[in-house]
């Protein structure tokens, strides 16, 4: 039998140390500070939701592509809109429950369903190009190509579609613990690998056109006594910058391998479920327990930690021109300074949860909350007011008690 843990739930119980005699750790309280860069919100829609319909959006987060933005509901709407304007393209309703998606790319937009049905529409009408099922649940938006859609299903298989009908040219497979977190990383295409992690602490890139296995590295290996301690799922998207890929795992490394033969050139030990963001020179990381941390690419020494969002459910991070964007639990969005980690801005989005990984162009932040709620903000470091200038206060706000996490699920 497997049992999948809640990606909340296994967080909760690491803060409380696994203990009963330990009290939890409560979420950071949001502390007045002095906002440095403007920030607007550009516009607002909303995606199948109301506070009736929230469920956990676990695989479903927007997407750009050529300049617009796609997102999908549980109940089975994909909506296009402008990321300028927000102005609509065009809603597809599917009448099929989603939770894997969209990727968007090359003339496609892509979801999955819980069932592992997978469902391919054009990008520039909505219209329905194909629809093929694979053998298990899908929890992670695929990767796109001009030839294959490449999928990560929660069986540990990694799963090659033709663009053109959805037919499965390939599949290979890694061990799946009989633990692990709810959720499954999503597959990176990059010189003509697809290369994604997995819930045993691995690290596999696969050949794009023939579905070998080019190489795979153990990011972590499990070890201490109990089932949760030894959870070591890379459940997040690896990310390329030429011939380097950067990873994290939950319970294990922050590491930059080798994109030809996966050997691990530095390796730092620390645990993320929600995974990092790259720009020229540095990562940005967010850990297990909210703290956001920046390192160098090239040896993965820490530029600076901040710890003010500690807690807070706090989303993979995003990265625009001056700026690290991150959501949290209570619908906020936070804008930290890529130099210095200072925050610098918040929004607020809604009073929802925001679980899925902003997306971001140019200084430009699309989010979906776990309402349903689309929104976009554009921030101007044109008009950014230096460190110690007067500027307009966020009011503090006493964090409730953490949110109740996601049941947990047997297979």
């Amino acid at each position: 039998m497997r049992v999948v843990f809640s990606l909340g739930l296994a967080a909760l119980l690491l803060a409380a140390g696994c203990s009963k005699d330990k009290d939890v750790e409560p979420p950071a309280t949001l502390t007045k500070f002095i906002g440095t860069l403007p920030v607007k919100k550009l516009w607002g829609d909303n995606v199948g939701g109301g506070k009736k319909q929230q469920k956990l959006r676990l695989g479903l987060g927007p997407t750009l592509d050529e300049g617009v933005v796609y997102a999908a509901s549980y109940k089975g709407e994909v909506l296009a809109v402008i990321a300028d304007t927000g102005k609509t393209v065009w809603v597809k309703k599917l009448k099929q429950p989603l939770s894997a998606g969209p990727a968007a790319g090359f003339g496609l937009v892509v979801v999955g369903s819980s069932k592992g049905l997978v469902i391919a529409l054009d990008s520039a009408t909505g219209k329905e190009r194909w629809r093929t099922r694979v053998n298990s649940e899908l929890l992670s938006a695929p990767a796109i190509s001009t030839k294959i859609v490449v999928l990560r299903s929660v069986d540990g298989r990694l799963h090659g579609l033709d663009v053109t009908n959805g037919k499965e040219l390939w599949q290979v497979e890694q061990q799946v613990p009989r633990l692990s977190l709810r959720g499954t990383a999503t597959p990176i295409i990059a010189k003509e690998l697809a290369i994604s992690g997995f819930d045993n602490g691995k690290v596999m890139a696969v050949n794009l056109n023939t579905g070998d296995t080019v190489w795979d590295t153990a990011l972590a290996s499990p070890h201490g006594r109990t089932e949760l301690d030894r959870l070591v799922d890379v459940d997040s998207a690896v990310r390329v910058v030429g011939d380097n890929v950067f990873a994290a795992g939950f319970q294990g490394r922050t590491a930059m391998l080798a994109i030809d033969s996966g050997q691990i050139w530095w390796a730092h030990d620390m645990s993320s479920y929600r995974g990092l963001v790259v720009d020229a020179e540095n990562l940005f990381v967010t850990q297990s327990d909210g703290i956001i941390v920046a390192m160098r690419q090239r040896d993965g020494s820490e530029l600076w930690r901040n710890d003010r969002l500690k807690l807070r459910g706090v989303s993979t991070p995003v990265e625009t021109s001056t700026a690290v964007v991150v959501a949290d639990y209570q619908g906020y969005l936070h804008w930290l300074d890529k130099a210095t980690g200072a925050l610098v801005a918040r929004e607020r989005v809604a009073k929802f949860r925001v679980g899925a990984q902003p997306v971001a162009i140019d200084d430009t932040v699309v989010v979906l909350d776990d309402g349903g709620k689309l929104a976009a903000y554009r921030a101007d470091p044109a008009a950014a007011k230096p460190p110690g200038v007067s500027a307009p206060a966020t009011e503090p706000v006493a964090p409730p008690p953490p949110p109740a996490p996601p049941s947990k699920k047997k297979k």
